[in-house]
């Protein structure tokens, strides 16, 4: 679809895409380099929840538009790579030397330096609440000369690997006033934030100034469309070039050439509140837990695009089927309780409506449940007006979407956040010592096998409470537009469009 079909297109947008956001007005490009001006257009699943801070989780986005940057990156095979970070070096076993890439200029003009890189870091490590990613961290960074010494109170074998998070991005000084953090105008990729329209969508236009090669397209034109039936009409119809997250229940009517799907380590997930109510008692959990048919709810909402659930880490993590094998594990689940016979328990179970399956698991989950005893009041909302409630620990029960390795590319981190007594994310209000003393082992392992064993025997300590129960494990159903080349597909929901990406009008 050429850019003037596209404009006649929106014109006509049906109902149920105006109703949950449209595309922002394409902006000019600032572009001469010859690359060509067409512009990408995407159709997202969440509008931003903390004005695009990159300490919480809109930082996301702003890695998935190509606009903010970390020191380091992970390839596809989880590795840590140079960004604007070009080298590091442990020193020792609590600090590391990070040499920041000359050259780089952000999309204000200003240059990068040691001192802006600590001056980004030490706002996240101050921010409150404090970004998942340094749950349990107590990190301290200074600059030297061109380099940026970064130590740990603790041996963190991955800090690499923890500074690829989205939320550790690196902007110029000018985005932090007061509380807040403007990413407008101030990362350093190969797209420039230029506009924000609130909870509607954004406008990107490429930086020619950038350190690398210079985008292939003009800019990128954002819709926020919480709605899953509008984001696959929009593909359906072409008015978006890519879309975010089609739920499973509507890839079955979009041209399956049109269809991308990739396992990801994105788990779905029953969290149980262990601290109050009907689910403080573990036999009671472990009732729930028997009562959920996990097959059933994967053929049945998902129509079989999904895994069902073996543990919290899924088939994108290859290693953890393996780890499921080891005696120590098997004999942590065994020692399980045994489930109590319910009857009338009164339950409330929360889930929200951003990703479209999850009203509908509730719905399966309520019948599967009250099939084992209990009496289930349901509470659905959008994810920004029940998170809050969700983390005071205000629901007995709550189905959520979660990603595994999103922050640091290793699972541990997640494991911290979630299940820790110190956790940030801790929907299940779950504390005991010997799962601290599990997640903390699998922090201080080194990479390699040890590590991944002391992460799987931290997950069996955490099923092992019943505090969560994974019913299935999600897979990416991300569409693509036939003109679109160079679109990123990423488990980890960390990349969508790179300088690479562009629409062929031609197609």
């Amino acid at each position: 679809m050429t850019r003037t079909r596209r404009a006649l297109a929106l014109a006509v947008l049906p109902a149920t895409l105006l109703l949950s956001g449209c595309f922002a007005p394409s902006g000019q490009s600032t572009g001469t380099g010859g690359n060509g001006d067409d512009r990408v257009s995407i159709a997202m699943l969440q509008p931003p929840r903390s004005g695009l801070s990159p300490l919480s989780d809109d930082a996301f986005k702003l890695s998935r538009w190509a606009t903010a940057e970390t020191l380091v990156v992970l390839n596809d095979a989880g590795e840590a790579v140079p960004a604007l970070a070009t080298e590091w070096k442990r020193s020792n076993s609590t600090t590391w030397h990070f040499t920041i890439r000359s050259g780089v200029r952000f999309h204000n003009g200003k240059e990068l330096s040691a001192a802006t890189v600590v001056n980004s870091l030490q706002h996240a490590i101050k921010a409150t609440p404090l970004p998942r990613i340094l749950d349990g961290v107590d990190m301290k960074v200074r600059a030297e000369g061109n380099q940026v010494a970064i130590s740990t109170a603790k041996p963190d074998p991955l800090l690499p690997h923890r500074l690829s998070s989205p939320q550790l991005a690196i902007l110029d000084t000018a985005a932090y006033t007061g509380k807040t953090v403007n990413p407008v105008g101030t990362g350093s990729g190969p797209f420039e934030l230029v506009k924000v329209n609130g909870v509607v969508g954004a406008t990107l236009n490429r930086f020619d100034g950038y350190w690398g090669t210079p985008a292939k397209a003009g800019g990128v034109d954002v819709a926020f469309v919480p709605d899953g039936t509008a984001r696959a009409a929009a593909l359906r119809t072409g008015e978006a070039d890519i879309v975010e997250a089609i739920p499973a229940g509507q890839a079955a009517s979009i041209d399956k050439d049109l269809i991308v799907e990739v396992p990801m380590p994105r788990t779905n997930t029953l969290y149980l509140n262990t601290k109050a109510g009907p689910f403080a008692d573990p036999a009671v959990r472990a009732a729930a837990r028997e009562a959920v048919d996990r097959a059933a709810i994967v053929q049945s909402v998902y129509e079989g695009r999904a895994d069902v659930a073996q543990g919290l880490l899924g088939p994108a993590l290859p290693w953890a089927a393996g780890g499921r094998e080891d005696a120590e594990y098997r004999k942590l689940l065994a020692a399980r309780p045994a489930p109590a016979k319910v009857k009338g328990v009164k339950i409330t179970l929360g889930t929200f409506t951003d990703r479209a399956e999850l009203p509908e698991v509730a719905v399966m989950l309520e019948q599967q449940l009250e099939a084992a005893g209990f009496v289930v009041q349901q509470d659905v909302r959008e994810y920004q007006f029940i998170e809050a409630d969700a983390l005071a620990g205000k629901f007995d029960a709550f189905i959520l979407s979660r990603a595994t390795v999103l922050d640091s590319g290793d699972p541990v981190a997640y494991l911290a956040s979630d299940f820790s007594c110190k956790g940030g994310f801790s929907i299940s209000q779950l504390c005991t010592p010997e799962v601290d003393r599990a997640i903390a082992a699998a922090s201080e392992a080194e990479a390699g096998d040890a590590r991944r064993r002391a992460t799987m025997l931290a997950e069996a300590h955490v099923l092992a409470t019943d505090a969560a129960i994974p019913m299935l494990h999600e897979r990416v159903i991300q569409g693509e537009t036939s003109g679109v080349e160079n679109a990123a597909r990423d488990p980890r929901e960390r990349i969508l469009v790179t300088g690479e990406t562009r629409v062929n009008a031609a197609k």
